[in-house]
This record gives C-alpha cells, sequence and structure tokens, in this order.
C-alpha cells in the first residue's frame, strides 16, 4: 500500500508518546520518595499527632462531662457522717442549663471532628465548630468551677458541713482536657494555614481505629456504671469508679458485686470490658510501629547525617564521597596492599557508611524514646502521689507522701492491693482520669523498654561472648575496641570506616561492603564461579566446573560494575535492524562487565545475577520476578533491609550502575544538602549518593516499599514501550 504520508503519521505517533512519557517521568524516580527525614518533626506532631490524641481525648473529656451533669455538685456531710452516704444538696437551674450547653457543645464538637477525619465534612468548616465548641465547654465549665468560690456557696449550712461532690471535680477534669485539645487542634490549623502540611489530617486507619475504641470503651463503662449502679445501690459516679477500677484489672475491693444479679452480671461485663481494653492496648502498641514513628525515625537520620558528613570533612575523609570519574585512580588507603578502589567499591564505603548513621540514629532514637515515656511515667507517679495526698489526708488519718508514693504504684502496676484505696470524691474522680492516661502511658514504656533495655542486655550478652568464648567476624581485636569505645563514649579508639576485618588481631586484609558492617544480620558470600554469556538463554550464567579465584587481590569480594551496550535489537515493526533503546535508561542494552566472575548469594539462599537478561522478554520476566519476591518482604513481621549486592541489582533493573560515576555525585559543603541534577541528554539521570539527601535509604518508606514502587514503575514503562512498538507495527501494516 502506497500512503504517502504514513512515515509522518508514524513519526507524529511516536513524538506524542515519546512526549507524553517523559512527562510522566520525574526526577524521584531514582531518589527517595518523601521528604520526611527534612520537615520538623514538630510539624509532624502537628498534623498527625495533635488529631490523633485530640480525637482520643475529646470523647474522655465529653464522658467526664456527662458524669459532671448525671450528679449535683454538692453533698451535706454533717460530723461523723461517711461521705459513701452523704446526701446530694440540689444544684440552681442556672448551673444544670450552662452544663447542659456545654456538654452539647462538646458533643458536636465531637461529632464534627470525626466527620473530618472521615472525610464527610471539609477542614474549613469542621475545625473552626470543633475548636470553638471546646473552648466554649472548657469557659463554661471553668466558670461553674470558680463560681463555687461565691455563688455555690450554701447560705443556710455551716462551711464544714459539705463538700464538693465527685461531679464537681469531674468538671474541671473535662474542662482541663477540652482547653488541651482545642489548643492542640489550634496549632494544627496554625500549621495547615502557613501551609506545612495539606488541610486534611493524615491519619493511618490504626489511628482512627484506636479513636473509635476509646469511645466504644467509655460508653461501655459508663452504661456499665449505670445498671451496677442499680443492682447494687451506689451513687452513680461510685459506680463509674468500680468499673473503672474492674476494667483496669487494679481490683482495690473496697466496692465488690454483692447481690446474685450483680454477680451474674459481672461475668459478661468484666470478661468483654478487659478484651475492649486488651484492643485499645495493642492499638496504642501498633502505633509506635507505624508510618508516623518511622517519619521520626527519617528526621533522627538526617541529623545524625548532616553530624556525620561534618566530621568526615572536618577530619579530611570526605574524599570517599567524591566519584571516581574514566581512569581516576584513587589509592585504597584502608588496605596495605595499596591496592586502587574502584567506582563501585567507593560507592559501596557509602553505603556501609550510610548504614552505620542508620543503625547509630536508631540506637539513639530508641534511647530518647525511653527517657521520654520513662520521664512521663515518673511525673505521672510522683505528682499523681502528690495529689492524692492532698485528696485523701483530710479524709484518712496516718497518710503521707510515702503512702500515697506507695498507693499510686501499686495501681500504676495493676497489682491493687486494697490496703490503701481513695475514698474522698477528689480522690475516686481523679482515680479515673489519672488511670486513663496511665494506660497509654505505661503501653508505650513497656515497647520503648522492649526495643532498648532487652534488645541491650541481648546484645551485650552477644558481645561478651565475642571477647570471651566466641569470637565474631570481625575478630577479637576489633570486637575489643568496640567495647572500650562504647565503654568510654567514642573517647577510646574512635570510629573507623571501614571497620577491620576478620582476623584474631586484625591483621587480615580490609573487606567492604559485608552485611555485618552495613548492620545487617545476615552475608552476602561468593557462590558460584565464572559462567559463559552463552551458556543459557537471556544473558544469564550457568555453573562452570572451573572455579577462578574471586576478587582482585586485595581481598575484595564486592562487584565492580559497569553498564555498557550490550545485544542490538531488531525493530520489527519499523520493517528495519536499528539499535533501540529500552526506556529509562539503556537497562536492557548495557550489562555489568567489571563484576567478579561469580554470582552472589544472600542469606535467604537467593541468588544475585551478575548480569542482566540479553533479550527483552528476559528483562520483563527479571522483573516480574524481583517484584514478587519484594513484594514478599513487605509482608515480613521485620523490616527488610538489603545488602549492596542486592541494592546493585536492583538498581541495574532500574537502568542505574553503581560502578559508573555517571549518576554518582559527592555530597556539596552547602550545609550537605544534596541538589538535584538533570544531563541534557536524559532529563531522567539523577545524580545521587548513597549519604546524601536524597538516598534511596533516607526518608520514612521501608526499603521494600521503595524497591517495589521503582521496579514497578519500570515494568510499567517497559509494557508502554511494547505498546507502542506494537501500535507502529499497526500503522506500518495499513
Amino acid at each position: 500500500m502506497n500512503n504517502a504520508d504514513l512515515e509522518q503519521r508514524i513519526g507524529e505517533h511516536a513524538k506524542t508518546f515519546e512526549a507524553k512519557r517523559n512527562e510522566r517521568k520525574g526526577t524521584r524516580r531514582f531518589t527517595n520518595a518523601d521528604d520526611a527525614h527534612l520537615r520538623p518533626s514538630r510539624w509532624w506532631f502537628a498534623s498527625s499527632a495533635f488529631p490523633m490524641i485530640a480525637g482520643t481525648l475529646g470523647p474522655v473529656a465529653s464522658a467526664f462531662s456527662i458524669c459532671a451533669l448525671v450528679r449535683p455538685w454538692r453533698q451535706y456531710l454533717p460530723p461523723g457522717t461517711e461521705i459513701t452516704a452523704a446526701p446530694f444538696m440540689d444544684d440552681p437551674v442556672w448551673l444544670l442549663v450552662v452544663n447542659a450547653i456545654q456538654l452539647a457543645m462538646a458533643i458536636v464538637s465531637n461529632i464534627f471532628l470525626l466527620l473530618n477525619m472521615t472525610r464527610r465534612v471539609r477542614f474549613s468548616i469542621a475545625q473552626p465548630v470543633t475548636i470553638v465548641g471546646w473552648y466554649i465547654s472548657a469557659i463554661c465549665l471553668m466558670s461553674l468551677a470558680a463560681s463555687g468560690a461565691g455563688p455555690l456557696v450554701p447560705k443556710d449550712v455551716p462551711y464544714d458541713e459539705w463538700v464538693w461532690s465527685q461531679a464537681f471535680f469531674y468538671g474541671i477534669w473535662a474542662a482541663i482536657l477540652y482547653f488541651v485539645v482545642s489548643t492542640l487542634m489550634l496549632i494544627t490549623i496554625y500549621g495547615a494555614w502557613k501551609g506545612h502540611y495539606a488541610k486534611d489530617f493524615n491519619l493511618t486507619s490504626s489511628q482512627r481505629t484506636l479513636m473509635l475504641q476509646t469511645i466504644m470503651f467509655l460508653m461501655y463503662l459508663l452504661l456499665g456504671a449505670l445498671v451496677f449502679s442499680k443492682t447494687e445501690g451506689w451513687s452513680y459516679l461510685d459506680a463509674v469508679y468500680w468499673a473503672d477500677v474492674t476494667l483496669f484489672t487494679v481490683g482495690f475491693g473496697d466496692l465488690s458485686t454483692d447481690s446474685p444479679a450483680g454477680r451474674a452480671l459481672l461475668f459478661p461485663y468484666a470478661l468483654v470490658g478487659v478484651i475492649s481494653l486488651g484492643l485499645v492496648i495493642g492499638s496504642i502498641r501498633s502505633l509506635a510501629l507505624e508510618r508516623g514513628q518511622r517519619k521520626l525515625d527519617a528526621r533522627f537520620v538526617e541529623k545524625k547525617r548532616r553530624k556525620k558528613l561534618k566530621k568526615l570533612e572536618q577530619e579530611g575523609a570526605a574524599k570517599m564521597l567524591k566519584p571516581i570519574h574514566g581512569a581516576e585512580k584513587r589509592v585504597n588507603t584502608n588496605d596495605m596492599s595499596g591496592d586502587f578502589l574502584t567506582e563501585y567499591q567507593r560507592r559501596e564505603q557509602e553505603f556501609v557508611l550510610m548504614r552505620q548513621i542508620q543503625e547509630e540514629a536508631s540506637r539513639r532514637n530508641r534511647w530518647v524514646a525511653l527517657s521520654i515515656s520513662l520521664t512521663v511515667w515518673l511525673i505521672l507517679w510522683l505528682v499523681g502521689a502528690v495529689i492524692f495526698l492532698a485528696c485523701e489526708a483530710p479524709y484518712q488519718s496516718g497518710w503521707g507522701y510515702y503512702d500515697a508514693f506507695y498507693f499510686v504504684f501499686v495501681s500504676f502496676t495493676t497489682i491493687g492491693y486494697g490496703d490503701r484505696t481513695p475514698i474522698s470524691n477528689a480522690g475516686r474522680s481523679f482515680f479515673v482520669f489519672w488511670s486513663l492516661l496511665t494506660l497509654p502511658t505505661m503501653t508505650v514504656l513497656i515497647s520503648n523498654a522492649g526495643d532498648t533495655v532487652i534488645k541491650f542486655i541481648r546484645d551485650s550478652t552477644i558481645t561478651l561472648g565475642n571477647i570471651t568464648i566466641m569470637p565474631g567476624d570481625r575478630g577479637f581485636q576489633a570486637d575489643f575496641k568496640e567495647v572500650l569505645r562504647s565503654m568510654s563514649c567514642g573517647l577510646l579508639f574512635k570510629e573507623e570506616f571501614p571497620t577491620t576485618a576478620p582476623g584474631f588481631l586484625g591483621e587480615t586484609n580490609q573487606t567492604y561492603g559485608t552485611d555485618t558492617e552495613a548492620g545487617l544480620s545476615h552475608h552476602t558470600h561468593t557462590l558460584l564461579p565464572d559462567q559463559h554469556e552463552d551458556d543459557e538463554p537471556g544473558g544469564f550464567k550457568s555453573p562452570s566446573n572451573d572455579r577462578e579465584d574471586i576478587g582482585n587481590g586485595n581481598g575484595l569480594l564486592g562487584p565492580q560494575s559497569e553498564l555498557r551496550p550490550r545485544t542490538s535489537y531488531t525493530g520489527s515493526a519499523a520493517g528495519r535492524s536499528s539499535q533501540e533503546v529500552p526506556s529509562g535508561g539503556h537497562a536492557m542494552q548495557r550489562r555489568m562487565t567489571h563484576r567478579p566472575k561469580a554470582l552472589t548469594r544472600t542469606s535467604s539462599n537467593h541468588i544475585i545475577p551478575t548480569r542482566l537478561p540479553a533479550t527483552r522478554e528476559g528483562y520483563h520476566f527479571a522483573l516480574i520476578k524481583e517484584i514478587a519476591r519484594v513484594t514478599g518482604h513487605m509482608k515480613q513481621h521485620t523490616t527488610k533491609k538489603y545488602s549492596f549486592a542486592e541494592w546493585a541489582w536492583f538498581l541495574a533493573l532500574m537502568g542505574e550502575d553503581e560502578g559508573s560515576s555517571e549518576t554518582h555525585r559527592a555530597v556539596h559543603n552547602d550545609n550537605f544538602s544534596e541538589k538535584t541534577h538533570l544531563t541534557d541528554q536524559n532529563q531522567e539521570r539523577v545524580k545521587w549518593s548513597w549519604v546524601g539527601k536524597r538516598s534511596p535509604l533516607m526518608g520514612s518508606q521501608d526499603e521494600p516499599e521503595w524497591v517495589l514502587e521503582r521496579l514497578t514503575h519500570k515494568l510499567s514503562e517497559e509494557l508502554e514501550e511494547v505498546k507502542r512498538r506494537a501500535e507502529l507495527g499497526a500503522f506500518e501494516r495499513q
């Protein structure tokens, strides 16, 4: 068929396709997926933590508002009368009206907050309603409490013959909570107005689940208290105190069910309540491991990275961060043989350095988290003892600070002997308020202790074995120096990079890139000898019976790589042979030629190929295979960390080459910020460093997430390329 404009139409179609494809590609392809490590952690608290706290404590404040409304605020207590039997004194009408208004406003505020968090109401509408409503509730309750100095004082009753009821104190606790949560939400709105984050809540499903579970648990506690107050003849607020002591498994025994109906109802009520409380504790525990915590960890890593790089610059060791170009040779000062480094080996050193930074930042973060949670725990313990002493001393003789200190500890740990219990209205109401604060504090403290103290004991045991009867892989000298360096806080045997190689006295050659140095729990080791390119289809090499020495004589096991043009593809759709370049960095036409002539195997028995497939079909199969493997890593309980050999293979599949300095760069000295630079020939080629702020090891994404996202994107590009070729072929056949 003679079609004069066929070639023109094909060219226009190809240009349109390429323009759209280039428009979709961004500079983030080989950089980290988010900027969490570059954002101050205070704005993460404002955008995520503060709304979650407000959404959890807001319903608690409303529950206290209900307790402040259901009973009068004053009780008649003549001398010799038990406080539990003191009759109530009627409240004035204005107090009931104001109290009801503040409760209605608080409930409306909670509803709008939840609707906004579930994206049913816009941020600009819901947040003003929530904040104004909570502030009105706080002001109303504070005004009512302040009226206790005048209008609420009984005129015809002596001052020492009446007391404030539990409802009065519940109003005070509710006012405090309303003011706190409304202030937190005001800070959230301020951050959104300044543009530090989107005008929306960045809450995860676990955070929303915790809020819902808290609301359900409080409703269950209040309704249960209502039922048991009827069956046991208690006042409602005493029943609330009993339900709180029961569901928190403290079990003082000062109030207990005596009627057959009450004991029969206790079985299902306590069982369901304890299970519900366990769900709340589980949600709090999971929040400590979520993305929000990873964002804070990323910020710690960024701070540690800057500090480490400045230290290297001051010590004159920053040269290792500069790429090795072309025929440039750089002496390997860590190797006694005086051999030269390749760019692949230098990048491996960068990778190990970044792993060290991550480990040090993670260790510091764990101990900081433990210190904060322990400090809050001590404050609740010590300050709580002071408040309980002030509440109980007028009603219980013999109560000193040590008794209150003892009571708080027994309650905190849910031991609950019952030899010391609160009997005052202020003490019982404060116990309910205080116990709801101690639950998350105790949960977080136990979680942080498990991540720090227990890990420290385990690591110390392993270290002791390494320098005594079970020498480690690094050798006795390296392990002993590490112990002395840690005990002296870095004053002795300052940290070197890389660390000493295996050997009793460290006299063997230096080894780079082992997973032990990188802070990993497994090793990457040489497995198979050289293989010929044509032994198997697709460019993968089959094992050979003739083994060869691996490395270059200086103990280096890490591969040296370089991507170069390889197989020519025939453009059958165009009816001609051509050197066609696959999309995204020449991945299929290049190969790694200077790696050791061997494959490597990870601890999971996975073989890492040394060459890319020779055919497009084989390349696609390799992408799919690695996507499936990385998907499996995302399902693991512990976060997967890849070795440098694995990262080199993943990056090669994406079109990057760890052995070539084409896309590598040194970290800038301007506050060690790393700017993205693109070449004129390829607008998607991003230069980056393993220790730069755009490193794949930075940000809040887990490594499997990062790799999976890029491999999936690469496979999509390849399939789009196949589709484009098919469409061009269809045009030619017309």
